[in-house]
């Protein structure tokens, strides 16, 4: 390589190094302002349906929000971030099913087979009504501690400063402001998803 081409290539490398700082020193949002968001449905999404969308095992997801009292909206995300609606998956902690749920929170909710779908939905969303219940009603709390557990939540007063549980609260909540927003006409698609590895530490 002559010097005039490492020359050439010096000049573009601080070329890329200078546009990536200035991207950089662009405020970012934290936490709280991508949570805030997440939890403010559009004007659009207040007036479509609540439930929207269609996904596998729609009518069960509905059948089961409708029983417990929850949003179907947010038990659809629920599903789609911890299994991609997939009724096999099993994360390396050993939670399985479409609401991934551990062996002793499953039996403390009376699943006998987590693999069935009809099952695991009602035991997730019968999950999550009580997560809401402890938690005040509050869906990113709720979350978190189906996610981390509400030991967590109770621990840190809050969603806790884990990177997998923020991440986690923003996305289950982004989908159901997507469901909320989608008409049976525009069906969302459903990417594949890894199962979580954190999910329901404590037992019911």
């Amino acid at each position: 390589m002559s010097v005039e081409s490492i020359g050439t290539r010096v000049a573009e490398i601080d070329a890329l190094l200078h546009a990536v700082n200035r991207g950089a020193a662009q405020p970012t949002q934290n936490f709280a302002q991508v949570l805030q968001t997440a939890q403010t449905p559009s004007a659009t999404a207040q007036a479509a349906t609540a439930a929207g969308g269609d996904v596998p095992f729609g009518a069960e997801i509905d059948a089961a929000a409708t029983r417990y009292g929850v949003d179907p909206a947010l038990l659809k995300g629920l599903i789609r971030q911890e299994s991609g609606f997939d009724p096999t998956a099993r994360s390396s902690a050993g939670a399985t099913g479409l609401t991934q749920l551990m062996p002793a929170t499953a039996a403390g909710l009376g699943v006998t087979d987590a693999t069935d779908p009809a099952q695991a939905i009602d035991g997730g969303a019968r999950y999550l009504r009580q997560q809401l219940d402890r938690f005040g009603g509050d869906p990113a709390k709720a979350l978190a501690a189906y996610n981390a557990g509400p030991g967590a939540v109770q621990r840190f007063g809050g969603v806790p400063p884990y990177a997998e549980t923020q991440n986690y609260v923003q996305k289950v909540l982004a989908f159901a402001a997507q469901y909320r927003g989608a008409t049976t006409a525009q069906p969302l698609p459903t990417p594949p998803v890894t199962p979580s590895t954190g999910l329901n530490y404590s037992t019911v």
